[in-house]
């Protein structure tokens, strides 16, 4: 793959390579995917077999992105998911799973994770959704983005709870709303870069932007903040 096809590639020139963590308890799938992530010049900075090593090793090193598996001994993975993203909102999680099941990856987006990868998936795919994931974008399995999606929806959908005294509404500027328009959407950054004739970069401003005006942690919250306004409609 060349470097115009590696979403993130100029942000690890810019700020050094992605630190990844790995976890899965079997040993040899644990190893080969830290090997290949390393040859492709990301940064392994911690594997893990169970649920509670992950996350006493995650906190330790500090990883950008978590390759996390669901079933591990010890404390599942989305219990590990919910902690270390609730200790730190920062944190990208990418579940790689055999598992397709639609519970599964519904959980496992409901606790923290920002993507979700079949094992099935290629070395290159893998490759690629670790570095979309480190730069913020939601990397799904195809057929299962449109699932996450529609939970969103439904999500949207129930009536939030009555707040006393709400604050009102942040104003957006008239780009960070189109951009959080197609975010809603389901669109990558790389592809509202494109919509946009913007770069990839701006398109990361104005989500990290919109995030700290919305007090929201993560790509997740963002989605269902859009579509509980009905941006994705529009």
């Amino acid at each position: 793959m060349s470097e115009q096809q590696q979403p993130g590639a100029a942000a690890e020139e810019a700020t050094g390579p992605i630190k990844v963590m790995v976890v899965d308890d079997h040993p040899m799938w644990r190893d080969a995917v830290a090997r290949d992530l390393t040859e492709a010049g990301l940064d392994v900075v911690a594997t893990a077999g169970d649920g509670e090593q992950a996350v006493r090793r995650a906190q330790a090193a500090a990883p950008d992105v978590l390759v996390l598996d669901l079933n591990l001994p010890l404390k599942p993975g989305v219990q590990v998911c919910k902690e270390l993203v609730g200790a730190n909102p920062a944190l990208r999680v990418l579940v790689l799973s055999a598992s397709g099941e639609h519970a599964d990856v519904l959980e496992a987006v409901k606790s923290g994770a920002t993507g979700y990868l079949l094992k099935s998936a290629s070395t290159e795919e893998l490759i690629d959704a670790v570095r979309r994931t480190a730069v913020g974008d939601a990397v799904f399995t195809p057929g299962l983005a449109g699932l996450v999606l529609g939970e969103y929806r439904r999500l949207a959908s129930e009536p939030a709870p009555a707040t006393p005294d709400e604050p009102k509404a942040p104003q957006l500027t008239e780009r960070e709303t189109e951009v959080l328009r197609l975010v809603a959407k389901g669109l990558s950054y790389k592809q509202i870069a494109e919509r946009l004739v913007i770069s990839h970069r701006t398109v990361q401003n104005h989500v990290q932007n919109t995030l700290g005006k919305l007090q929201l942690h993560n790509r997740v919250e963002l989605v269902r903040y859009a579509i509980e306004r009905g941006l994705d409609d529009e």
